[in-house]
């Protein structure tokens, strides 16, 4: 493909994720998004209506069968990422799949040999690797002038209903550990550029109708020493979010998704860090140029299939503890 065509995009999932993605496209020279699959054709022709891109399709299905498709983001429920991925890669779509790439690891080594027969680009929205904040500090350790010694990492939301980030009813159950702690686990690895080799894991209570550990703690130590902790709750009635506090050798940064402050919450500009201050633009942009220049893009499955190696050790374990 080169850089004068214009890149095709079909998009599943109309949900918040959704609605992201579609808004930070609009934002991409080049770019078109042709098609949007829901989980019916009338919320589709919905979300295409509301963010006037696109057409509504009734099915993943149908797109991939389509000739006026280069690739396919899918904003879908985490059960249906592994599968989807393959499919999309085996009707010879580039394909960028929410996080988590999968919720076993079987499943996301499925997706890497995929990838690897069909030779397409298959990158995971692992976010934080685009923010601004967390690119801002990542430049200042590849220069040398920063060293990570701890990350400190709060994930929190009140979620005691199965509702998404809008507020509607979800149809699929979110994770701790799979979804939300895989941000976490790839974004140390990434930032300390150290492979994590010591891993450990603790969960509250199961919630009696989401089937799911509502409290997690997780502590992590990178072969190169650095540690991180990083604790998780669906219970949390107050400010919502991950906030990631960065503790090094030359000073303490906070992390508040697309922004940066220092240790005492002085503000940090990070408006000349790349051209946008929005983490999923930023992340879309990577995918559009990844296959624009026929190359591997940053978050690719294989870059981040340890982080899922570590996930599904922290599973283990936790479930033996359950079984003790």
């Amino acid at each position: 493909m080169t850089d004068e065509q214009t890149v095709r995009i079909a998009l599943a999932g109309g949900g918040a994720f959704g609605a992201k993605h579609a808004a930070a496209l609009k934002r991409i020279e080049g770019v078109e998004v042709v098609a949007v699959v829901s989980s019916s054709l009338e919320s589709a022709e919905r979300f295409a209506a509301e963010q006037g891109v696109g057409r509504g399709v009734a099915s993943l299905d149908e797109v991939l069968a389509t000739d006026d498709v280069d690739a396919v983001i899918l904003a879908t429920p985490t059960r249906m990422h592994a599968a989807q991925t393959i499919a999309c890669l085996e009707a010879g779509k580039h394909v960028q799949v929410e996080i988590p790439l999968a919720d076993s690891l079987a499943d996301a080594e499925a997706c890497l040999e995929a990838r690897q027969r069909t030779g397409l680009v298959a990158m995971v929205g692992h976010t934080r690797r685009f923010n601004p904040s967390h690119q801002w500090v990542k430049r200042r350790i590849e220069a040398g002038e920063y060293g990570i010694q701890q990350m400190d990492v709060q994930t929190y939301f009140f979620r005691r209903e199965n509702l998404n980030a809008l507020g509607r009813p979800r149809s699929w159950t979110d994770h701790l550990l799979w979804h939300h702690a895989a941000h976490t686990v790839d974004l140390f690895a990434y930032q300390t550029g150290s492979p994590i080799v010591q891993a450990n894991a603790v969960q509250g209570p199961i919630h009696p109708e989401l089937g799911i550990a509502m409290d997690m703690s997780i502590q992590l130590r990178a072969q190169n020493g650095a540690i991180c902790t990083l604790s998780l709750s669906f219970n949390n009635d107050g400010p919502l979010g991950t906030f990631f506090r960065y503790i090094g050798d030359t000073g303490t940064y906070i992390a508040r998704y697309d922004d940066l402050f220092t240790g005492k919450e002085e503000p940090i500009d990070v408006s000349g860090v790349d051209v946008s201050t929005d983490g999923i633009e930023l992340q879309d942009r990577e995918f559009v140029a990844a296959i624009r220049e026929g190359r591997e893009p940053n978050s690719s499955i294989a870059q981040v299939l340890s982080c899922y190696r570590t996930l599904a050790a922290l599973e283990a374990q936790l479930t033996a503890a359950a079984t003790a």
